[in-house]
């Protein structure tokens, strides 16, 4: 129950940022975000003390581990495939423009008559 309490307080506290930004449309652009950021910083500080909170910030832990543990491939391997791609799209673009020029001849010209 107290986990729900504290989501609750962290919309609120999202709400009440935002509701500032508003309420001080007369005030500098940046004190109006600030207060947005100001909200939404205090909203997470809130969420992160939930059950969920917690659960969420070691799934980031660890999508952050296994990131790092990902081999990325060099420029040269990325320019190659890169160039491999648009030379199947070409070829597939060619395939499908013969295909429907074939199947268009043999509709209109050859079966219906059509020139």
């Amino acid at each position: 129950m107290a986990d729900k309490i504290k989501l609750a307080l962290a919309l609120a506290l999202i709400g009440a940022g935002i509701a500032g930004f508003y309420v001080l449309s007369d005030m500098a652009l940046v004190v109006r975000i600030l207060s947005v950021l100001v909200g939404v910083g205090v909203a997470v500080g809130v969420a992160s003390q939930t059950e969920l909170g917690r659960r969420f910030i070691a799934f980031a832990r660890e999508a952050i581990v296994e990131t790092r543990k990902v081999v990325w491939p060099t420029r040269k391997e990325t320019v190659q495939m890169t160039g491999m791609v648009f030379a199947f799209v070409v070829v597939i673009a060619i395939f499908l423009w013969l295909t429907d020029k074939s199947l268009e001849w043999v509709l209109y010209d050859l079966v219906l008559g059509w020139k």
